[in-house]
């Protein structure tokens, strides 16, 4: 069923491959993970080829205003995943960050990049 948020997630991933030249096989969608024995899915995942992960993205509905507490979420999906970046978009407004583990903080970005081989 094409939910409002799947629209969001779709386009998404079209915009990460298309756009952004990332190979499909690199790309993996709403899969369970476990934050402080809660169960949560994350919307899109993004590897790197050596199976780290290089990008997280939340996604929500277009009707949902992007704020603290949808940048929080991610943050702590991010603190199990360990991604080098993060996105947040809700199909119409899109925000991207690189992570500074070592002041422990996000630095918001312009864009991301587009896929490197290696």
């Amino acid at each position: 069923m094409l939910t409002p948020e799947e629209w969001v997630r779709q386009h998404t991933v079209q915009f990460l491959i298309q756009e952004k030249k990332y190979p499909i096989s690199l790309i993996n969608v709403e899969k369970e993970l476990v934050f402080n024995d809660l169960k949560k899915r994350y919307d899109v995942v993004v590897f790197n080829s050596d199976g780290s992960i290089f990008l997280v993205v939340e996604c929500k509905r277009s009707t949902v205003t992007i704020n603290q507490e949808t940048f929080d979420q991610i943050a702590r999906y991010n603190m199990i995943l360990d991604a080098d970046y993060l996105m947040v978009t809700n199909g119409l407004q899109h925000y991207y960050c690189i992570m500074d583990y070592e002041a422990q903080q996000y630095h918001f970005l312009r864009a991301i990049p587009e896929y490197k081989k290696g």
